[in-house]
């Protein structure tokens, strides 16, 4: 049995078994902890599992910020003390998991991807799952450094609402940004199409084939995680849960036309690779059929040539001309203006 078909059985058996599908990580799964109000602001970083305390009560908000899903036991201990379902915690180990929401009453569980630059023209994808609870909201990520370091400044600055509203106003400023993040992603591919927009039309070869397909598979990756993101955008600003305050959604909304823009965005980017295809194998059969054209003129105007050539080729011992003292000079003379005349004959009809 292969490891996957030994996760899935496990899975099938025991749903409180998580099984982190990747390479576990060397480093140890670090949980930070910000407690605020309007007034105090608490952050602390626990590293032992029975260090990590319960939300505290509202009005006060508790973030809870997981980096590194890899340890099992430290989810576990997450779910237990503010009372996650067993299969929730199997999504948030899963990081393959396709953007969605789910409402269990108590609590709101939310999966999306964040995407990030990578610095040479593509873009990370990286699972994050949001826990939003009465007062508390719990992140976890695969890995350090992400999109919500300028919250972090925020919530430290107490400057804004955030200090000021409740938990679901977090929940929405972490889905914010992560929604953000996709506009710089969308960016680098503009500037990427842009580019081989520019190639197709000065010079393409073989290497801006390669270029079309590697943007056109890219994108199509981009898709995936924006479309269901725009599905559970839209349900979660539809208001249906308690946990989320009227005012509340009125900010979701705004996330939603941005997932809207994005999508947008990316489906007229396909459409826009889609068409370079087509403008790269037009330019690419107009210059084989050009290349085509002369080799056909050379040949056309060689065919009168090669039958000169070959009726006095012929050895025969009593030709016309063959003894002429002008004979070859004929020849040749003929040859040049039969040429001469087909390449006239050629241009005129615009054919070179």
């Amino acid at each position: 049995m292969s490891r996957r078909d030994d996760q899935t059985a496990g899975r099938d058996a025991d749903p409180a078994r998580l099984i982190h599908p990747g390479t576990p990580g060397l480093r140890p799964v670090t949980v930070t902890i910000l407690e605020y109000d309007t007034s105090h602001l608490r952050e602390r970083s626990v590293t032992r599992r029975g260090e990590i305390p319960a939300p505290a009560l509202p009005p006060a908000v508790t973030w809870i910020a997981v980096d590194g899903i890899h340890d099992a036991g430290v989810i576990r201990s997450i779910g237990d003390i503010v009372g996650i379902h067993p299969l929730t915690l199997e999504d948030i180990s899963n990081n393959h998991q396709r953007p969605k929401i789910e409402d269990y009453g108590d609590y709101l569980y939310l999966a999306v991807r964040m995407l990030s630059a990578d610095g040479i023209g593509g873009f990370r994808s990286e699972q994050v799952s949001l826990v939003l609870g009465k007062g508390y909201v719990i992140s976890f990520q695969e890995e350090p450094g992400d999109a919500f370091e300028r919250i972090r400044e925020r919530l430290r600055a107490g400057a804004g609402r955030l200090r000021s509203e409740g938990a679901d106003y977090l929940f929405y400023a972490l889905l914010d940004a992560i929604v953000d993040g996709y506009f710089a992603v969308i960016e680098v591919f503009g500037e990427r199409i842009e580019a081989v927009e520019e190639e197709v039309v000065a010079d393409p070869d073989q290497e801006t084939l390669q270029a079309i397909y590697v943007l056109k598979r890219s994108l199509i990756a981009l898709r995936r995680s924006v479309w269901p993101l725009r599905d559970v955008v839209a349900e979660l600003e539809r208001g249906e849960s308690s946990l989320v305050r009227e005012p509340t959604l009125v900010y979701l909304r705004d996330v939603y036309d941005h997932t809207i823009e994005v999508a947008e965005t990316v489906e007229t980017y396909r459409e826009t690779m889609s068409g370079t295809l087509d403008v790269y194998l037009s330019s690419q059969s107009s210059r084989m059929n050009e290349i085509m054209k002369i080799l056909t003129i050379i040949a056309t105007i060689f065919i009168p040539l090669t039958f000169i050539a070959g009726v006095y080729g012929m050895n025969f011992a009593y030709m016309p001309e063959l003894r002429h003292p002008w004979g070859y000079p004929a020849a040749i003379a003929s040859m040049v203006a039969v040429a001469g005349t087909m390449l006239l004959y050629f241009k005129k009809k615009g054919w070179i």
